[in-house]
């Protein structure tokens, strides 16, 4: 079927799209908890430096798209009742992982999905305007609030996180990955689901769409290098400034309009071998932490005495034994471990 809700290609091009957001996540995360003192060679800095908030943005921009693919054949009252309890388990759970981690997403998550009970049932046009207002409103925080409150950015640590006020202020404002102006993302997915995405006319203007905006980015990057509004509008994620929201969407449109293409032209390939770690992405996430960053810290790994080269090995391990670890689990499950204890937990009926 040619259509939005088609099956096939389409699915296991989104499965395969959030697995390379995740192994990009997880480089990045490996970087900031290993924090190498030489960031040498150049070229993997470079290649670091290119994964930072566009593996993440990808992530959530599929979250967005996933939660209208799971929840359209419910009814309004339904769906928005399916949502909230999902919303409140990833709370729970990121909750958990954020006083592990402190750069943790599956919290934010949480408040992606109470925002977007709002927009289950709205339009393409309703979805580009909150787009829109959520993009402006985010450029006028950046200039009228104080973004480095809280924050210790020799450490990365975020002083009051767990006051309420700190906390509402990193969740909608100054956090790793705050509603301002990461809610955008997620409308951004919630609108691609409501596109023919089966269709390769689409996956080609998503890609073609994509790179506009990548370009966009860092045209207006580049000419404001030298000015005083550099910080503002680079295409760094911190702070999240008008040119990194195209970057990030940009990115997002060509990696999952070219998964959809390559799986589309190629159902056949190996690289069908990857896509049950990316129907597990949530547990593979929380495992990266729980697991890959504890081995690491029990090797003593995390006291910013190793490379960039060891990081980068430290994460393609991971990668690697997490992509097989999760084939082995689809012989027998088909979800992944924390997957299927929120579909039972947040069943309806």
């Amino acid at each position: 079927m040619r259509h939005a809700t088609g099956r096939g290609a389409r699915l296991a091009g989104l499965d395969l799209a959030r697995y390379l957001a995740l192994a990009g996540m997880v480089f990045v995360n490996f970087k900031q908890a290993m924090h190498p003192a030489l960031q040498e060679p150049g070229w993997l800095l470079s290649f670091f430096h290119f994964l930072e908030g566009k593996a993440s943005a990808t992530f959530v921009v599929l979250a967005g798209l996933g939660l209208v693919l799971a929840t359209r054949s419910l009814e309004p009252a339904t769906a928005r009742l399916w949502t909230l309890r999902r919303a409140l388990f990833l709370l729970v759970a990121g909750g958990m992982n954020l006083v592990i981690f402190p750069a943790d997403i599956i919290h934010y998550y949480a408040g992606y999905f109470v925002l977007a009970i709002a927009w289950l049932q709205a339009g393409a046009r309703a979805l580009l305007a909150g787009m829109a207002a959520v993009a402006v409103l985010s450029a006028w925080a950046l200039l009228q609030l104080d973004y480095s409150q809280g924050w210790d950015w020799a450490s990365l640590s975020y002083q009051g996180l767990w006051e309420p006020a700190g906390f509402a202020r990193n969740l909608l404002f100054n956090g790793f990955h705050p509603v301002l102006p990461w809610f955008a993302f997620f409308l951004c997915g919630m609108l691609l689901a409501r596109l023919p995405l089966a269709e390769p006319r689409v996956q080609w203007t998503l890609v073609a769409a994509g790179g506009v905006m990548v370009g966009l980015a860092c045209a207006v990057s580049t000419l404001a290098a030298r000015s005083a509004w550099a910080p503002w509008l680079a295409t760094g994620p911190m702070p999240p400034g008008p040119a990194y929201l195209l970057m990030g969407l940009g990115c997002a449109s060509i990696a999952i309009g070219a998964c959809l293409r390559l799986a589309d032209r190629w159902p056949g390939g190996p690289w069908r071998g990857l896509l049950p770690a990316g129907r597990m992405t949530l547990t593979l996430y929380l495992a990266h932490i729980l697991i890959g960053m504890g081995l690491l810290e029990a090797m003593g790994a995390l006291d910013g005495s190793r490379s960039l080269r060891e990081v980068a090995v430290a994460a393609a391990l991971y990668v690697i034994i997490a992509s097989l670890a999760a084939w082995a689990w689809s012989k027998k499950v088909a979800q992944g471990p924390v997957e299927w204890v929120m579909r039972r937990l947040t069943a309806l009926g």
